[in-house]
């Protein structure tokens, strides 16, 4: 696995999830303070990326209008990904 900042606007988030607003805001501010200390994980499939967990993270850092996210990349055949959308 690799770990690398992929744009915010580069993952692709296929399935809705529930996200808690309070618990987006607590991490916005510690994301702004300290950093992103642990990165959310994506799907690499075809060059594009897909991310399944994070959510919180992930909108956290759309909230402090970040363009990077610390990604921590697995690359998959597009069966895998149909398999996490089924």
């Amino acid at each position: 696995m690799q770990i690398k900042e992929i744009p915010v606007n580069k993952i692709r988030r296929p399935l809705p999830r529930q996200t808690d607003r309070d618990k987006v805001q607590r991490l916005a501010r510690s994301i702004a303070e300290e950093g992103l200390h642990e990165p959310i994980d994506v799907l690499e499939v075809e060059g594009q990326y897909y991310g399944f967990s994070g959510c919180h993270r992930y909108e956290a850092h759309q909230l402090l209008g970040k363009e990077t996210i610390k990604c921590r990349i697995r690359k998959a055949p597009v069966s895998v990904l149909k398999a996490h959308i089924a």
